[in-house]
């Protein structure tokens, strides 16, 4: 089981005979008495790669589960006496990081004083051991499965617009109204263009964004919204401040955006977790998870408001 799962993982018999200590021939050797064993092949193997069948995908997703739970039990008890130190290589979204990361990594360094930090922020998904990362805040729907992942939050997005724009181009009132305005697309979405949106009744509606700004970045869409231009589909976690203050307006409000992942933190397999990788991910989770403080605002503001739309704000020179 350790050895078919540290190939898969790994992609080579020599990565992972590296990973385990063992010669290749073991490993190769492992295999094949799995094989035989289970009666079904479980990887097929060319001069260029290795690829699951699917048999060994089921194997494997279950062989993972197990060593996972395994691995977590024996790093818990391990760590009991240890104290997190060492540096700490983490990769995290810019937009979520400077919004709700960077109060949350000063209380950890204060809590930790022998841990230290070394932040990459980027949008971009990273190969973590590749790359020499030990956790990764990644936000939306797990594609990795040889990575162990723990939810930090919900990933909630709403439609917004500003008071101002709303007064110049009406409030639409239904998803397919929305075809008339300018939607702002995040180029780095899992379906750029597009979205999901669950109708009062629970009947589903998918709408293609037609909005001639798209960009990689959700908090210039939301800044570009609030000064008058556009409809912007953001996560919360982006536009709660924007709404409790009125600089944008929810719209549809009585409609659901359909989800699309949520907030996560994710680490590789290892045979013993680190102190720090456990301390870290165990202090993110205590923080936002279930209700998040970006959602408990939208909900207040929400709870608070009569449902019209506010007179659009200008400034006086």
């Amino acid at each position: 089981m350790l050895a078919f799962t540290r190939v898969v993982e790994a992609k080579t018999f020599t990565a992972a005979a590296d990973r385990l200590g063992w010669s290749k021939s073991v490993v190769s050797r492992r295999i094949a008495e799995l094989e035989d064993r289970l009666g079904v092949r479980l990887l097929n193997r060319s001069t260029r790669r290795l690829s699951l069948t699917e048999p060994g995908r089921a194997y494997y997703d279950r062989c993972a589960s197990i060593l996972s739970q395994i691995e977590e039990t024996e790093a818990a008890v391990s760590s009991l006496n240890m104290e997190p130190r060492g540096l700490l290589r983490i990769n995290a979204p810019h937009s979520f990081t400077l919004r709700h990361l960077s109060g949350v990594f000063a209380q950890f360094l204060q809590r930790y004083p022998e841990v230290s930090i070394d932040l990459a922020l980027n949008d971009r998904v990273v190969d973590l051991i590749d790359e020499g990362f030990d956790v990764a805040v990644r936000i939306g729907v797990l594609q990795d499965s040889v990575l162990i992942s723990r939810r930090l939050a919900p990933l909630r997005r709403v439609l917004c617009a500003s008071p101002d724009y709303l007064a110049r181009h009406g409030v639409p009132a239904t998803p397919d109204a929305l075809a008339d305005h300018e939607v702002h697309v995040y180029t780095n979405a899992a379906q750029p263009g597009q979205v999901r949106i669950r109708r009062p009744d629970g009947r589903m509606a998918t709408v293609r964004l037609n909005g001639r700004l798209r960009a990689n970045n959700g908090d210039l869409l939301v800044q570009v919204a609030a000064q008058g231009v556009g409809i912007v589909l953001s996560p919360t976690f982006l536009v709660a401040g924007d709404i409790e203050s009125g600089a944008l307006v929810q719209v549809l409000a009585d409609h659901e955006v359909e989800d699309q992942g949520a907030i996560y933190a994710v680490y590789p397999h290892n045979r013993h977790l680190s102190a720090k990788v456990r301390a870290l991910v165990d202090f993110l989770a205590g923080r936002f998870c279930p209700d998040p403080p970006w959602d408990r605002l939208i909900d207040a503001a929400a709870g608070g408001s009569d449902g019209e739309v506010p007179a659009p704000q200008h400034e006086h020179l």
